[in-house]
């Protein structure tokens, strides 16, 4: 929502403070909770500066109350700093009487509001990014990059880790690997990160796999702030959707559906780990393990708190029954998850009003159907599934029970991992170069779009098989479910098929040459690079051993596999324009 001034001069004043009073309270924070003991300042002076940046925060908002042209609309846009406000002065003026500790209370109070005040600023300046006018893609890069490298300055602060030292290198690795939701990892996450740590990975793996910019704006509704045009038409375009008047509705469906799923995830995973004994000993761990795997298997990241993934957990019913299913629900898309939701509640509306109005015969409204794209996704990832499943369990006998049922079991796991998550219930290292070949194919192809997931998508796999059978049966469109495809997206289907497979080889050809005295296979470093731009985090037991440089071309490889080389591609020739001429035309040959 964007509110009217009076003076501008005023605005744009206030907020260069807001930016500077943020960076403030986070550096103090940073201080306080990052180091064993505060570097460079006492706690009497941190604190003293977050008295401060309180008193300036609302000096601020008084400012900008009184240069406002209506004053109903700024309330109406921060109508969630009045509750913010009284429960503080409740809780500082009620200290002394209700607690031991007033002065610590009141330090606590003081920093949850300055943390929601950072939080809530942080979000709207990146939906104001994307909205700017400006390229929306690259707006996108620009904050990865950001959040990248705030989590790698987190990891590397000594209460963060358990080691001696955390390497920039090793930071930042593990950083982009968490926000690109892949799963590789140079470092233990459940052994060499604190609670800390593994807290801001968490956060790392929720904010990448949702993106920052639909956090904010999901923020925004919730606190009641409507999105402007600008900001909807930036959502419709990190959205992939169509209709431009169901934004909110659409970002209001993530939102809940995502704590939705995740919540239901971490309440049945809850007596998985039972049998880990000596690491889950107590309950606020079962939560915290629960949660963690929850969200890591919904954002598709494959991030896991036992050095062998879920290796020991090959046989459990919580790996196929949970896991699976949230692997699956996280790569089928936000698109598809939302038009099934549709499809689905409207026959049950239907269901319920003709029951009630027995008259009826006829409905006024057409009923909601399901999406070409949801066919072509749901189509698609089921073949891949059974497919991925049947090639693994042919060509790989590696389940340490001899019995059939359990090795595919194992085969549909990896089958359902390789293309989005990157949990593994095998040592990826043993198998076979067949099965490694099978593997590399699933993370080319990965999710779908608009999911968590990585790789060239189901949808781009599609079409692009639907372009080879419409020439070989010589149609002059290409056809899905008795539907044309639009020559534009052919066209963006093969693009995106031709970027990868470049990439892939060059990330290949520069890691062959960063690594020749590793003495590591090719198809073992092809794996390495397929799982990193494919965003899945499955290892042949390459990623712990790279040298620094090569650290350096999968951290390039992961965020390009989490953007798209499509969405770099667009960066780079946004302000290009559309020629009004065609030359004449002559035939060639081709095959």
């Amino acid at each position: 929502m964007r509110i009217r001034n009076k003076n501008k001069k005023v605005e744009h004043f206030f907020a260069a403070v807001n930016v500077v009073a943020s960076a403030v309270v986070t550096a103090t924070f940073v201080l306080l909770y990052g180091f064993e003991e505060p570097a460079f300042f006492s706690v009497r002076t941190l604190q003293i500066i977050q008295v401060v940046a309180f008193f300036v925060f609302v000096i601020e908002k008084i400012v900008r109350f009184v240069n406002s042209f209506s004053k109903r609309e700024f309330l109406a846009a921060n109508w969630f700093e009045i509750p913010l406000l009284i429960g503080l002065m409740v809780l500082v003026f009620g200290a002394r009487k209700w607690f031991a500790d007033p002065g610590g209370v009141i330090m606590f109070s003081l920093g949850t509001y300055l943390v929601c005040q950072v939080v809530i600023k942080a979000c709207r300046s990146c939906v104001d990014l994307a909205a700017s006018g400006r390229n929306p893609t690259t707006a996108l890069i620009a904050v990865f990059v950001i959040l990248i490298v705030t989590g790698a300055g987190l990891l590397m602060l000594p209460r963060f880790h358990n080691l001696e030292r955390m390497s920039f290198v090793d930071a930042l690795f593990t950083s982009t690997s968490a926000t690109c939701v892949t799963g590789l990892i140079v470092k233990d996450t459940g052994g060499d990160f604190t609670m800390m740590g593994q807290v801001v990975i968490l956060g790392l793996i929720q904010l990448g796999g949702l993106g920052i910019v639909i956090f904010g704006a999901v923020l925004a509704l919730l606190l009641g702030q409507a999105l402007s045009v600008r900001e909807s038409v930036a959502m419709q375009d990190l959205l992939s959707t169509q209709t431009l008047g169901r934004i909110s509705q659409m970002i209001g469906f993530i939102f809940v559906a995502t704590i939705f799923i995740e919540a239901v995830g971490a309440l049945s995973m809850l007596n998985m780990w039972d049998d880990a004994a000596g690491t889950v000993q107590f309950a606020h761990q079962k939560w915290f393990y629960s949660i963690f795997h929850s969200i890591s298997a919904f954002c598709n990241a494959g991030f896991s708190l036992f050095p062998t993934s879920l290796l020991d957990y090959d046989d459990h019913i919580g790996v196929y029954g949970v896991i699976a299913p949230l692997i699956i629900l996280g790569g089928l898309g936000f698109g598809v998850l939302y038009n099934l939701f549709q499809v689905f509640y409207d026959r049950i509306k239907r269901s319920i009003r003709r029951r009630l109005n027995r008259g009826v015969i006829f409905e006024t409204a057409p009923p909601m159907k399901v999406r070409l794209q949801t066919k072509v996704v749901l189509s698609t990832s089921a073949i891949l599934i059974i497919v991925g499943a049947i090639a693994l369990m042919l060509l790989e006998h590696y389940s340490p029970q001899p019995d059939h049922d359990s090795r595919f079991k194992c085969a549909l796991f990896q089958s359902i991992s390789a293309r989005t998550a990157g949990f593994n219930t095998v040592d990826i290292a043993s198998l076979s170069d067949a099965s490694k070949i099978c593997l590399m194919s699933l993370m080319f192809v990965g999710g779908s779009p608009s999911s968590t997931a990585g790789g060239i998508k189901t949808v781009t796999l599609a079409v692009i098989i639907m372009v080879a059978y419409a020439t070989l049966r010589k149609r002059p469109h290409v056809e899905i479910f008795r539907r044309s495809v639009n020559p534009a997206v052919v066209g963006r289907a093969i693009t995106v098929g031709l970027l990868f497979s470049v990439i892939l080889l060059g990330g290949t050809f520069l890691l062959s040459i960063t690594e020749r005295h590793s003495g590591f296979d090719l198809i073992d470093i092809m794996f390495e690079v397929s799982s990193a731009l494919g965003t899945v985090g499955l290892s042949a037991g390459v990623t712990g051993s790279l040298t620094t440089a090569g650290k350096l071309i999968i951290i390039a490889t992961m965020l390009i596999g989490r953007l798209g080389p499509l969405t770099l591609l667009a960066a780079i020739t946004f302000n290009l324009r559309t020629v009004g001429y065609e030359y004449p035309g002559e035939p060639i040959i081709v095959g």
